[in-house]
């Protein structure tokens, strides 16, 4: 297996467009990352410069500590798994895996020794002779795999082979390949939309945003701990609350929390240091996970209920908040447990978790302040 190492990687094309920016990233050797971000970020790109199907314009790519800048596709023993299987379709299954090794001159012997280790490992026993066009879609997503893995690759690279799958049966493949990767210890680099493949598959996952990479870390510390703004507002199903705000000098030095045109007691023993005095009525971008909040009898902030999701285990209620002027309203989603019935312009009042607030610079994104905990104090 290898190591793999971005060192300010950017692939620019002959239009100008520029795809992937001062790229630094370091994936261990036999871990598991996964690379998500909106469409058009980078991050499939960042799969072909490794694979050597695109050119690195500027920077350098290292797998297993040699620098592979100028190799071949064929010659740096990476495999690659596309979204759309690509699988040949007059080839059974046996064919498809057997032909890279033929590709590759490997001897009969050999070859079939890997075919019949690829099918053990992926459950493909009785499906050697079918054609693709007789498999089912988790069938013929394991082929393609199985074609990938006979080459034993020291690096194995996965382009969203999920997303042409049913929820149900993504969820199966899902468990199937991080079972595979922890059974072959394969390097293997994941690019997905899906959030839910992120954080269950990666040991870490990177999130790229307009070809730069925004924060790499384990799933838990990614949730809890976001970089700026932008990682915070797309990792997480619901994505995190964020809402225009500022901070005030509340009762006996506690601060205080604009929502809209209410406020928040935010009651944090530290806000009476820096950095807190330098952030006094100056906007900033709030933070706030759907979870942390809850719904109370009295007190806490007036929300009107704009619309409801109900999913069985929670309900997800997006709520309003007036602010003057209206342009400056806050909607927020809140995530409460169970199937409580909710009315469309219906008032409650909602209670904030102030340990669960964050505070990112308003024209950077940076965080300035997270979550505060009793172990911190």
């Amino acid at each position: 297996m290898a190591s793999v190492e971005f060192e300010q990687v950017d692939k620019i094309y002959p239009d100008g467009t520029q795809a992937v920016r001062e790229f630094d990233l370091r994936v261990a050797d036999g871990e598991m990352l996964v690379m998500v971000g909106p469409s058009g970020c980078g991050k499939s790109t960042v799969l072909r410069l490794l694979a050597g199907l695109e050119e690195i314009t500027r920077g350098t790519l290292r797998i297993a500590g040699g620098i592979v800048n100028g190799l071949r596709p064929q010659d740096r023993n990476v495999a690659m798994v596309f979204q759309d299987y690509a699988l040949y379709p007059y080839l059974s299954v046996r064919g498809n895996l057997e032909f890279p090794l033929k590709m590759r001159s490997i001897p009969p012997a050999e070859r079939q020794r890997r075919i019949a280790w690829v099918t053990q490992m992926l459950s493909l026993d009785g499906l050697l002779e079918r054609l693709p066009k007789e498999l089912s879609g988790g069938q013929r997503q394991r082929v393609a795999m199985g074609r990938a893995l006979v080459r034993e690759p020291t690096v194995f690279l996965l382009d969203e082979p999920l997303s042409n799958l049913d929820a149900k049966l993504r969820g199966q493949v899902r468990a199937e390949i991080g079972d595979l990767q922890r059974r072959t210890g394969t390097t293997m680099l994941y690019v997905t939309h899906d959030q839910v493949e992120a954080m269950t598959l990666g040991d870490r996952v990177a999130v790229l945003d307009r070809g730069r990479l925004q924060q790499v870390a384990p799933p838990r510390i990614l949730y809890e701990c976001p970089a700026n703004a932008f990682v915070a507002g797309f990792i997480g199903n619901p994505p995190m609350n964020l809402f225009p705000s500022r901070v005030c000098d509340g009762a006996q030095g506690r601060a205080s929390l604009a929502v809209g045109d209410q406020w928040v007691d935010w009651g944090r023993p530290d806000c009476a240091a820096p950095p807190w005095r330098t952030l006094w009525n100056r906007p900033v971008t709030a933070g706030l996970r759907p979870e942390a909040m809850s719904l109370v009898d009295s007190g806490g902030l007036v929300a009107e209920v704009l619309d409801v999701e109900y999913l069985g285990h929670e309900a997800l209620l997006r709520v309003g908040l007036a602010a003057t002027p209206p342009a400056a309203s806050v909607s927020l989603i809140v995530r409460l447990g169970g199937m409580r019935r909710f009315e469309r312009g219906a008032t409650l009042r909602l209670e904030l978790d102030p340990r669960q607030i964050y505070l990112f610079d308003s024209d950077h994104g940076a965080l300035l302040i997270g979550p505060f905990h009793d172990d911190h104090a």
